[in-house]
C-alpha cells in the first residue's frame, strides 16, 4: 500500500480519488448515498432532468456512488489503474481520458435511457465513476498495443482479460450502468488512439543529441 501510495503522490489520479471520497463523505452526512431522491438532489444522472436542460448532470454523476461498495470497488480499480496511464501520457493526457471518456459514457447511458423511457420504462437514476474508469481501461489497452504489448509489470494479455471480465461481470449484474461502461471503453480507446502520435513524436525528439 505504501508503493501504491508513493506512485499516486502529488498525481492527478490521487486528486480525483480524494475527490471521490470527499464527494461520497459530504452525500452521506447530508442524506445517505442509497437514497436516490438525494442523489438526484446531488447531481447523479436522470434522463428526465437531462432533457429538461439539466446537462451538468452528465458531469456531476461521475463523482456519485451509492454506497460504500460501490465506491471502493471503484477507487481501488481506478488506484491501480490510473496510476499506470498518468505516469505512461501524463498529467493533462490522463485528464483529457478519464473526464472526456467519463463523460461520452454517461452521454452513452443518456442516450438508452431516453429510448427506453419511449418504450415505457421507468428512466433510472445512475452515477459512479465506472464510465470514466473504463475509459481508462480502453485507453490503456490501445496504448499497450502501441507500446508492443508491455507496459511496466503490465501486459496486453492481461489487460484484455481484466476488461473482458468486468464488462462480462456487468452484464451478469443487475443495476449495473452498461453502457456508460462500453462508451467510456470506446471513448478511451480513441482518445488515447489520437493523442498516442503526439506522444511517440516527442519522444523522438527527446531522444535526439
Amino acid at each position: 500500500m505504501d508503493r501504491m501510495w508513493k506512485r499516486s503522490k502529488n498525481s492527478i489520479n490521487l486528486v480525483i480519488v480524494v475527490c471521490n471520497i470527499l464527494v461520497f463523505l459530504a452525500v452521506t452526512l447530508t442524506g445517505g448515498t442509497e437514497s436516490s431522491r438525494h442523489m438526484m438532489d446531488c447531481g447523479a444522472a436522470y434522463a428526465p432532468l437531462i432533457e429538461s436542460g439539466e446537462y451538468y448532470r452528465l458531469f456531476t454523476s461521475m463523482f456519485l456512488h451509492f454506497g460504500i461498495q460501490h465506491l471502493i470497488n471503484n477507487m481501488l480499480l481506478l488506484l491501480f489503474l490510473g496510476d499506470y496511464l498518468e505516469r505512461a501520457v501524463g498529467k493533462i493526457r490522463y485528464l483529457v481520458i478519464y473526464l472526456g471518456g467519463g463523460l461520452v459514457g454517461n452521454l452513452c447511458s443518456y442516450l438508452y435511457e431516453l429510448f427506453l423511457m419511449k418504450t415505457g420504462e421507468a428512466p433510472a437514476v445512475s452515477a459512479g465513476a465506472s464510465g470514466a474508469i473504463f475509459s481508462a481501461v480502453g485507453a490503456m489497452l490501445v496504448l499497450l498495443a502501441f507500446r508492443k504489448g508491455r507496459l511496466e509489470d503490465l501486459t496486453f494479455r492481461r489487460m484484455a482479460v481484466m476488461a473482458v471480465l468486468s464488462l462480462l461481470v456487468g452484464f451478469q449484474s443487475s443495476n449495473v450502468d452498461n453502457f456508460a461502461h462500453i462508451g467510456g471503453f470506446l471513448a478511451g480507446a480513441v482518445l488515447m488512439a489520437v493523442l498516442y502520435p503526439g506522444m511517440a513524436r516527442i519522444r523522438k525528439r527527446g531522444k535526439r543529441p
